[in-house]
């Protein structure tokens, strides 16, 4: 089969993170960066990836890419990653509205308040996982997450384990109310055909929930 080309964003959005399967999984400190600002984690080359660009200049997004993205998001969307991202055979794209500034006390990154995957089904594209005050994918909400709604998420990416595909963990920028995981991470899952979240030791998936209650609120989809 042939292999899709597969884009990322570097530079500054670039934090590239050791494999699911390392001993050294993302941090979960909320106060310590996975990565330096000064010095971004660079990506390691791989067959069939092409380096991105940098926020001084921009990845080049094919016009086609970008306004499918638009579709989902609106003016203001920013193509993260295209390509045969979950290594399923399918072409999918990943696409967010980014925070315009990076809040007093945080590391810069890719930080987002609302997120898409949309994967290609034959002469179509659907959505097959949002992230915006919460994550969900067409089965209900991601297990795992904050009970509490997010305003703003950190994404990191990692695609160094090719049998994996893009693995994808998601930490909010400001910690919400109540208990809830510092780093959740998020691949696809080859046995249900969709995006799951893993376990904290990054090697379990976790089922979905059709709706979150919390004291104050009951969130249902």
């Amino acid at each position: 089969m042939k292999k899709s080309s597969l884009l990322f964003l570097a530079g500054a959005f670039a934090l590239v993170l050791t494999s699911c399967s390392s001993s050294t999984p993302p941090s979960q400190s909320a106060s310590t960066p996975a990565a330096s600002a000064s010095k971004p984690a660079a990506a390691p080359a791989q067959a069939g990836t092409t380096p991105g660009g940098t926020p001084d200049k921009p990845l080049a997004i094919p016009n086609d890419i970008q306004e499918i993205g638009m579709k989902s998001l609106g003016d203001e969307t920013v193509v993260l990653a295209y390509g045969d991202l979950a290594g399923n055979g399918k072409q999918e794209i990943l696409a967010a509205n980014l925070l315009k500034s990076t809040p007093t006390g945080v590391a810069p990154g890719i930080l987002f308040t609302r997120l898409v995957v949309l994967q290609k089904d034959g002469a179509n594209w659907k959505e097959i996982l949002r992230g915006d005050e919460h994550l969900k994918n067409d089965k209900g909400y991601l297990g795992g997450i904050p009970l509490a709604p997010i305003n703003g998420w950190r994404l990191q990416m990692d695609q160094t384990d090719a049998t994996k595909g893009l693995v994808m963990y998601f930490s909010p920028v400001v910690a919400p109310a109540g208990g809830h995981i510092k780093v959740l991470g998020v691949r696809w899952n080859a046995k249900v055909n969709r995006y799951q979240s893993i376990d904290p030791t990054y090697t379990q998936f976790v089922n979905e929930v059709q709706q979150l209650e919390t004291p104050e609120s009951q969130v249902k989809l």
